[in-house]
């Protein structure tokens, strides 16, 4: 049962279920408390193993796909019934094949019936293991590749996919908002009461929300990425004191994702040459951003930048002023500093580089800016 449950775990972090180790290790405590009834066995993992109630549908499709029942399980009937002490089996009797129609009626009737449920059931579990497959492609294909239809495929899951990064980072905040342990001034403490370190004393949290200033390149090249960007960062709106959204071709302008597309609150050209040099410069100019130690910026481009000047020394005296930069670069790692790709020279200025060419790439990066701010 070990190698089966280990494979079970596998199997929900294939199909976009994150399980932790902690979890892992419960789901087998309560394997080995609850049996192996079937039912019961998907209630304890289920329990163990779900962090949203929104994951329910996949769980399920995964625990019927992994623990189908046997095929002599599936159609084994009921023994026929024996003669009762007293009855025969003469005419007229209980035992007579006349008046036993009527009741082997009845039981062809459930057995067929309990058949058609099994065919709708195993349809259904068909249905769910290949809706489970084509979305985990769809995740692991580069927006670079991805077709019309992929597109529009990709719009209708950021709804659960923003759902989910907003649980990790409710969670992420309540355990900031608690503190970490301060050893220096616990141990400090102690000394004056015998060493004993009867009083825990925690570092104070971070005070207040972070800024947030999301610079998004909307060129053709990477405008997928940007709008499945946006799409993430719309619930996350909550978790900073106050969010700024800039796309860019050549130029910065204030945009807003609503209805699953971005629109834009100023004069824009999605035919410009990309030059984020001369964003760079008119993003330090504008009044409306706001640039302080507690403002985190968050970057998404290739760095493209058409061989004009990259204006580094812009992003330079900017991260002296922010918190923290993050840069997410839609362009296959591969790519990186090839052709007119100037990355490099904007990596030494920023706190993380980080990859985004796919659905995937890019939510795990989103994540882990709230490690950042």
């Amino acid at each position: 049962m070990k190698e089966q449950l280990i494979g079970f775990i596998d199997a929900l972090r294939q199909a976009g279920l994150s399980p932790s180790i902690s979890e892992s290790l419960d789901a087998a405590v309560a394997v080995g408390t609850a049996g192996i009834d079937r039912s019961v066995l998907r209630e304890s993992l289920a329990a163990t193993l779900i962090k949203d109630h929104a994951d329910r549908a996949v769980f399920d499709a995964v625990f019927d796909r992994y623990f189908a029942l046997p095929a002599r399980a599936r159609g084994r009937t009921a023994p026929p019934p024996t003669a009762r002490e007293g009855e025969g089996s003469g005419r007229g009797g209980p035992g007579d094949g006349r008046g036993r129609q009527p009741e082997q009626g009845r039981s062809g009737r459930g057995d067929e019936e309990q058949r058609e449920q099994r065919t709708d059931s195993m349809r259904e579990a068909a249905r769910s293991a290949d809706k489970l497959a084509q979305r985990r492609a769809l995740l692991a294909k580069p927006f670079r590749d991805m077709d019309a239809r992929e597109v529009e495929s990709l719009r209708e899951l950021v709804a659960e996919l923003s759902r989910r990064l907003r649980v990790r980072w409710s969670r992420r905040a309540v355990r900031a908002t608690r503190g970490k342990l301060d050893l220096r001034r616990t141990i400090r403490r102690a000394l004056a009461r015998g060493g004993v370190p009867i009083e825990l004393l925690l570092r104070t949290a971070r005070p207040g929300k972070a800024d947030l200033l999301a610079l998004v390149d909307l060129s053709f090249s990477t405008a997928t990425a940007a709008e499945f960007l946006l799409g993430l960062l719309a619930p996350a709106r909550t978790f900073f004191r106050r969010v700024t959204l800039l796309a860019y071709v050549d130029r910065p302008c204030a945009v807003s994702f609503e209805g699953g597309h971005v629109v834009p609150h100023e004069a824009f050209d999605l035919n410009a040459r990309s030059d984020f040099g001369a964003v760079l410069s008119r993003v330090e100019e504008r009044a409306d951003v706001v640039l302080g130690r507690n403002t985190v910026v968050l970057i998404l481009g290739d760095a493209r930048n058409n061989r004009r000047p990259p204006r580094a020394d812009i992003l330079q005296r900017l991260h002296r002023r922010v918190r923290s930069i993050v840069w997410l670069n839609p362009d296959p790692p591969q790519r990186w500093n090839t052709g007119d790709s100037v990355i490099a020279t904007y990596d030494r200025h920023c706190d993380a580089l980080l990859a985004a060419d796919s659905p995937r790439t890019l939510a795990r990066a989103l994540d882990a800016l709230s490690r950042l701010h």
